[in-house]
C-alpha cells in the first residue's frame, strides 16, 4: 500500500483520485502545506489528518499515521501488513484458531493470580499468539477492500 518515494498521506489522496489542489481546498489548508505533509517535510497535525481520513475515506490512514507520528504507537501497536479482503479474513479466522489452542494453558497459567519463572515462556509465547491475533484484525479492519466502499 506505500511505496518508497510516496507517502502515507499522498497515497490516501491518490488512492481517493483527488489533486492535491482540491484536497487543500477541503482541508482548509494551502497546497504548499498539503505538499509539506506528502513530502515528509512536516507531519500533518491530528486534525488535518482526521479531515484525510474523512474526505479520503481511508481508516487504514488513522493507524499508519499514529505509527508514523507516535514513538509511542511505534512502541505499542503491532505492525500489521496491509492484505486484500479475502486473505484477510483468512488470516484472522487461522490467528484466531491458533489462539484457542492456547486457551487451556492460558487459563492454567492464569489460575492462581500469577506467572511463576517456569511458567514465563509459556506465557510469552501466548501473548505472542495474541499478538498474531490483534494485528490480524488490524488487517481486515483496514483491509483496502474494505475501507474503500465505506469511503
Amino acid at each position: 500500500m506505500q511505496d518508497k518515494k510516496r507517502n502515507i498521506y499522498q497515497i490516501a489522496r491518490a488512492d481517493k483520485g483527488i489533486t492535491q489542489e482540491k484536497s487543500a481546498e477541503l482541508l482548509c489548508v494551502s497546497v504548499e502545506s498539503l505538499r509539506a505533509y506528502e513530502t515528509g517535510r512536516t507531519v500533518p497535525p491530528n486534525d488535518i489528518v482526521c479531515a484525510m481520513i474523512e474526505i479520503y475515506g481511508t481508516q487504514y490512514l488513522a493507524y499508519q499515521h499514529l505509527v508514523f507520528s507516535s514513538e509511542v504507537a511505534r512502541h505499542c501497536l503491532p505492525k500489521i501488513e496491509f492484505k486484500d479482503l479475502p486473505e484477510a479474513v483468512l488470516n484472522v479466522l487461522k490467528e484466531v484458531s491458533d489462539f484457542v489452542k492456547c486457551r487451556d494453558g492460558l487459563i492454567n497459567i492464569a489460575a492462581d493470580g500469577k506467572i511463576s519463572e517456569e511458567e514465563r515462556p509459556e506465557f510469552e509465547r501466548i501473548m505472542n499468539e495474541f499478538e498474531d491475533v490483534v494485528s490480524s484484525y488490524y488487517a481486515l479492519r483496514f483491509s483496502p477492500d474494505r475501507t474503500r466502499e465505506q469511503g
